[in-house]
């Protein structure tokens, strides 16, 4: 668990909080992969003077996509940089303005929870969608093969049966 002990980190001023993901872990759901193994989290936090909370740290590990136009298994790497910030509503400019830059810190709160705000930033930075490279040319419309490993025979230029009509007018009709 993610858990950060505030009276604690009030004594300390420094706390490290590190852990692991699991990939069978609800944080997962909506992200457009799944882990291939479990993602690891190390953060340091920091009590400010002023009583603010600071959170820094990385966040790592593999995503496994569908390629979205092939359908074939895609292993992605994240690292990313997290910065947080929570702050007395009191000490806010507007504490009714949330723009999730710096969250609030309740009066009662003991422990904080970084689970869930892991979570928000694993949805705002990790891709929805991998490409297994960029010129993949995906799946045939007609009969379904991977064009990347053959070709088939299928003709592209399919006409759409709703302009029929259209083009049985002669030309000059059209005008």
């Amino acid at each position: 668990m993610l858990m950060l002990d505030l009276a604690r980190l009030q004594r300390t001023g420094t706390l490290d909080v590190s852990g692991e993901i699991s990939p069978e872990d609800e944080v997962w759901d909506e992200v457009g992969g799944r882990p291939s193994r479990a993602a690891e989290v190390n953060l340091e936090a920091h009590m400010t003077p002023t009583g603010q909370v600071l959170v820094r740290g990385m966040l790592e590990g593999s995503l496994r996509y569908e390629c979205r136009r092939c359908l074939e298994p895609v292993d992605r790497s994240f690292r990313e940089k997290m910065d947080l910030v929570w702050s007395e509503p009191d000490e806010l400019q507007d504490p009714d303005d949330d723009d999730g830059e710096i969250r609030t810190l309740g009066p009662t709160v003991s422990e904080l929870d970084l689970k869930e705000v892991v979570r928000e930033e694993i949805l705002l930075r990790v891709p929805r969608w991998a490409l297994c490279r960029s010129d993949c040319a995906g799946l045939c419309p007609q009969c379904g093969i991977n064009r990347n490993v053959e070709t088939c025979a299928c003709t592209l230029k399919e006409s759409d049966p709703r302009w029929d009509a259209l083009r049985a007018l002669s030309p000059d009709e059209r005008k």
